[in-house]
């Protein structure tokens, strides 16, 4: 079990990386979505380029290291089957489950943009930037306190982040209807 550590670091890693890939492509959706709605010739030079970048991104980072992610995680599994039996570890399995459901859900919204189809506005893609965000908080709580009830209290936190970054996207489009450029 000497290899262990080694296996654990790779999935860290992928996990990094695929954290990555989910926190920038909704970014790079924001930009699509905005290129969308400008005059010629803008919309088309923008549209090609920010098309090929997240293509890039979902495809050349995102996906792999999700896919690496769950390999590595399953091969650890597999090395210490006792973290089933943890009640922390089911709580922190359906939080990947939901990761995964999200990654699906901005994989529907990548082929949107991908064909000139805009569903969605920029601002509702600043607010689909942070689900990521919120998985991750509850993933770190729970393998660092490895805790099915301490993790109630990282999901509080979660709510208030939630409710700040709602009071900070106000504040931040106030700023930008007055200022543009901002």
């Amino acid at each position: 079990m000497e290899y262990y550590n080694y296996i654990k670091a790779l999935h860290l890693i992928f996990v990094v990386t695929w954290f990555a890939g989910l926190f920038y492509i909704p970014r790079l959706f924001v930009y699509q979505i905005e290129a969308f709605h400008k005059p010629s010739p803008d919309k088309e030079i923008l549209g090609k380029q920010l098309k090929l970048m997240t293509k890039r991104l979902w495809f050349i980072i995102t996906w792999p290291s999700a896919i690496l992610a769950t390999i590595f995680a399953i091969w650890l599994l597999i090395l210490q089957p006792f973290w089933l039996q943890q009640p922390w570890m089911h709580v922190k399995l359906t939080f990947v489950g939901l990761l995964f459901l999200y990654q699906i859900q901005t994989h529907i919204y990548f082929k949107q943009l991908q064909n000139d189809v805009v569903k969605k506005t920029s601002n509702f893609m600043r607010m689909y930037n942070e689900g990521a965000t919120f998985i991750l908080f509850a993933v770190v709580f729970l393998v660092i306190l490895k805790s099915a009830i301490n993790w109630v209290f990282g999901v509080i936190g979660i709510f208030i982040l939630g409710v700040l970054l709602m009071l900070g996207f106000k504040v931040y489009k106030r700023i930008r209807d007055k200022n543009p450029d901002a």
